[in-house]
């Protein structure tokens, strides 16, 4: 029987729908993490340190002379260099681990772009440099972004010069907070107007096969850009969808990306399409599961398994004519308390489950210090304006609950 060590953190929410991905597919597992997830009783698990990722690679090349792995799937970004490593080291199909470096770093990945893929303009500021004057130099508004941080944490826009000083302060800040470098370089890039959309994907041989395009209704306009509505499939026209495709393909061949998951965000202003991330992962959070394909409403994760281990993949068709996920947001920092209204939402027409994925009492930080989603609400619809208007109307039915003071252990 095939085995697939799935390479994930601790606080990933997505374990359990790889488990029942791998049982419905016969595959055996070994789940990669820091430590193991309580409800994790069935998969073979092996610790390791997602830190250091050579170590980990050889702890997994270790566990290979017992366990033999058909293939390695990273699930989240802490994961993306171990697979690369540790695929490469055992013969396995996998990503250069070069091209995987280059989609953890933003300025590595803009300058990887440049020349080749529609982007922003954009420069890397190093700490001694001047940040106001240097704005005063570039065409407005501009997204300031760290290198090192995702899901949108540390990412300010300024619409003057003059702003760009705060940004920066208040970045390095948030920097210093999360163990990175508060000396690193930091991204100036132009502001893209337009509509946001996520490309999901999976990588064979280099070739992109399309599983899904997200359109994202709300403006992500700033000042900060914490996500909110995903739904597919997308409303745009098919000549601009063909054009999302193409960026997204010229640049997973400017990196050098082969195998595995894709996913990737673009800005589309009037005729213009431009990459703004890649990364050789899936989509996060909980959001696959807005994803079912084919008669038999196969999983994102039944699909990332089967092309790993080189299986047909199923029709690339959607299993509901429309889907989508709500982010449930962060409102403000302090202690989280809960989320009411739960069964109201759920009776909103359309509205299919709702997960909160924050225990009660962590403390959470509103975007741009904070990172984490309180939950998600999904929705199934005849149409994508249907799917929308469920999760508008049930998310209404919901209250956020968080007590703004300090808990007592912060």
């Amino acid at each position: 029987m095939q085995r697939v060590a799935i390479i994930l953190p601790s606080e990933t929410y997505r374990a359990n729908a790889f488990v029942e991905a791998a049982r419905d597919l016969g595959v055996q597992l070994t789940v990669v993490s820091e430590k193991r997830q309580l409800l994790l009783t069935e998969a073979d698990f092996l610790q390791v340190d997602l830190a250091s990722p050579m170590q980990a690679a050889a702890d997994i090349v270790e566990r290979h002379v017992t366990t033999p792995f058909s293939a390695i799937i990273p699930v989240d970004d802490p994961g993306v260099l171990v697979a690369a490593y540790a695929a490469h080291d055992l013969g396995l199909a996998h990503n250069h681990p070069a091209a995987v470096a280059t989609t953890r770093e933003k300025a590595m990945l803009r300058r990887a772009l440049r020349n080749k893929v529609p982007q922003p303009p954009f420069v890397v500021v190093e700490r001694s440099a001047d940040a106001a004057e240097v704005a005063a130099g570039l065409k407005m508004p501009l997204v300031i972004k760290p290198l090192s941080l995702a899901a949108s944490q540390g990412v300010i826009r300024v619409d003057t010069p003059q702003e760009a000083p705060a940004a920066v302060a208040r970045i390095r800040q948030i920097l210093a907070c999360t163990d990175r470098n508060p000396n690193e370089p930091l991204l100036f890039e132009r502001f893209v107007p337009g509509d946001e959309v996520a490309v999901e994907g999976v990588l064979v041989g280099g070739g992109l096969k399309v599983l899904a395009v997200l359109d994202k209704p709300d403006p992500l306009d700033g000042p900060y850009f914490e996500e909110s509505i995903y739904v597919t499939p997308s409303r745009h026209h098919p000549e601009v969808l063909a054009e999302v495709t193409r960026i997204t393909q010229l640049a997973i061949d400017a990196i050098g990306l082969t195998e595995g998951p894709v996913h990737a965000e673009l800005r589309i202003d009037g005729s213009f399409v431009r990459l703004i991330e890649l990364a050789a992962r899936p989509i996060g959070g909980l959001c696959g599961e807005a994803l079912q394909f084919g008669l038999l409403g196969t999983t994102l994760e039944t699909m990332l398994l089967r092309a790993a281990l080189g299986m047909r993949i199923p029709e690339i068709r959607p299993y509901h004519p429309a889907t989508g996920v709500m982010m449930l947001p962060t409102p403000s920092t302090g202690t989280f308390r809960g989320v009411s209204g739960g069964p109201e939402a759920l009776a909103v027409a359309g509205i299919t489950k709702l997960t909160v994925s924050v225990p009660i009492g962590e403390q959470v930080e509103s975007w741009p210090e904070g990172n984490r989603y309180l939950g998600f609400l999904f929705a199934v619809g005849q149409s994508p304006a249907d799917v929308e208007h469920s999760l508008r109307t049930g998310f209404e039915r919901l209250t956020i609950e968080i007590d703004e003071r300090p808990s007592e252990s912060a």
